[in-house]
């Protein structure tokens, strides 16, 4: 029997089998999964009344509660699309994404009511703009209201086209326009049934989702959880403390971050003070970890970490580093540095690492090229953008523009993006090597390499770090704790300390590119002595 796949099974997948069970807490809601069913179906009847059509797309501009998690399921169910809007972007970022995509309605929360007046202006396409709060006078609508517009009949899962788009990412634009990700109906289910044979979650997990929804990391949880009828515990905000306080009073489980995050928590002055041990799993992804990361994660929260990689057009796991049974460690240090890679490929996946040709590099981890992947989880493109969806791909492979090196386990090592990677004197440096490096001195909280301008050797690395609070390092300290970590050609020839945060994404990654543009603009200060 071919049943379409469809994310909507998980949604009733979760209600038939766990009606009775609360299933969402965001703040002082709880619901069960039987009324959180309810509500996206009413949801999904207010948005046909304002007459959201099949593959009109439905903006949500929202940090996580559950009406955007609501939205991941009513826009599919009358065959619409749903898209978070990154809430870090300024106004022209979105405007230009709002205009690309074309929206119908646009749902909102009262926090980010000046950038919807900008939107009115702008963004003709969008003829219907909702306040998830009190009414306001940019708003037509409240999201209650919408609500009680009538629900609607469980669709019949032969009515959905599988290939037909359900979901649509915008990239982070880190290296220029974003572009419009399509994930389609089958592309989401596949991606949710592969999660679930990498991660220990089953009906009596809870995941707290401590990662913005409009994020790779945090938009591929929900489905797995509402399959699995975990308890999915909405964080509004990433503030460390409010974290270690619901990880104790929801009895957390699991829970997803990025590194920044993972350093924030571990840097939290009230980490002793909140009773974590309820935590089974941590997963660390959308930027590379380090095996100093890992062991930290370990030692304060005591359950397994690992690392993981994907991207906005992998929906978005493409690997994980759980433990492989045919590995086995040499000792304590190679273990963590098997759980802070990028791991091995998640079911449905194929992962190669290759050259420019497209012949697979030596399994040695030390060749380097560049990783491309096929599988069920794979994007169909970029929205209204098929130039762009071609360069990507070469004969159903997809390339991701991350250069690693792996082993005869399938492993893969990220060592960096192209155009991260620093070419000194016809050396490949890794950016991200010496990060790590540097990161592995308890002094730095915050550390990026990037390439600087140099006469000689044409480009040389360049640290700028940020340091713990009352913690004091010097250049000549950090070259001392270096020595024997890193080749010579390696080290940082310029290094700045500077006051934090490093400037980041909307998705948490470090805006290298701003770094970077210092340098090449005559404002670096060359350190000595490095």
């Amino acid at each position: 029997m071919k049943i379409p796949l469809t994310p909507i099974r998980c949604l009733y997948r979760a209600v038939d089998l766990y009606g009775r069970k609360e299933g969402v807490i965001s703040g002082a809601a709880r619901y069960t999964y039987a009324q959180f069913g309810e509500r996206c179906e009413r949801l999904a009847a207010g948005l046909r009344s304002e007459g959201v059509q099949p593959g009109d797309r439905v903006a949500f501009l929202s940090f996580n509660n559950n009406q955007l998690l609501e939205g991941y399921y009513a826009a599919p169910l009358i065959r619409a699309i749903v898209m978070p809007l990154n809430v870090r972007l300024t106004a022209p970022e979105l405007i230009e994404i709002l205009n690309h995509a074309e929206p119908r309605i646009l749902i909102f929360e009262n926090d980010f009511a000046p950038l919807v007046e900008a939107f009115h202006k702008s963004c003709p396409s969008v003829k219907c703009f909702v306040s998830i709060e009190a009414p306001t006078s940019l708003a037509g609508l409240v999201y209650d209201e919408l609500l009680s517009r009538g629900r609607l009949d469980r669709p019949d899962l032969f009515s959905f086209d599988e290939e037909e788009i359900a979901e649509l990412f915008y990239t982070s634009g880190s290296t220029g326009t974003p572009k419009g990700v399509m994930l389609s109906h089958r592309t989401i289910y596949l991606h949710a049934l592969a999660v679930t044979g990498s991660v220990t979650q089953n009906d009596r997990s809870v995941e707290l989702h401590t990662i913005p929804l409009f994020h790779a990391n945090g938009w591929g949880r929900p489905q797995t959880a509402t399959m699995l009828g975990a308890k999915q515990v909405m964080v509004r905000r990433f503030e460390p403390c409010a974290v270690l306080r619901l990880i104790q009073d929801e009895k957390a489980t699991s829970m997803s971050v990025v590194p920044v995050m993972a350093n924030a928590l571990l840097n939290c002055p009230d980490l002793g003070n909140f009773d974590s041990s309820s935590m089974v799993e941590i997963h660390i992804g959308g930027a590379a970890s380090s095996p100093e990361l890992i062991a930290r994660m370990e030692r304060a929260f005591g359950c397994t970490v690992i690392a993981g990689y994907g991207l906005t057009e992998t929906s978005p796991v493409a690997t994980s580093a759980r433990v492989k049974g045919t590995v086995r460690f040499a000792d304590e240090e190679d273990r963590l540095n098997h759980l802070a890679m990028a791991g091995w490929p998640i079911l449905g996946n194929d992962i190669r690492v290759v050259y420019a040709d497209m012949k697979d590099v030596p399994r040695d981890m030390e060749s380097i090229g560049e990783i491309v992947i096929r599988g069920d989880n794979v994007t169909e493109g970029y929205y209204e953008e098929p130039d762009a969806t071609q360069k990507v791909m070469t004969h159903g492979w997809f390339h991701t523009g991350d250069m690693a090196v792996w082993d005869d386990e399938n492993y893969v090592h990220i060592v960096d993006r192209k155009k991260d990677i620093i070419i000194s004197g016809g050396e490949n440096i890794s950016s991200i090597e010496v990060e790590r490096a540097i990161f592995a001195h308890p002094a730095v909280l915050e550390c990026a390499v990037v390439a600087a301008p140099d006469t000689q050797w044409g480009e040389i690395p360049a640290a700028i770090i940020v340091l713990k609070p009352n913690q004091q390092l010097t250049e000549a300290q950090l070259a001392e704790f270096l020595h024997g970590r890193l080749a010579k050609f390696k080290l940082p020839r310029l290094v700045q300390f500077v006051e934090g945060p490093l400037p980041k994404t909307g998705t948490g990654k470090i805006l290298k590119r701003e770094l970077r543009e210092q340098f090449w603009t005559g404002k670096e200060r060359r350190v000595q002595g490095i």
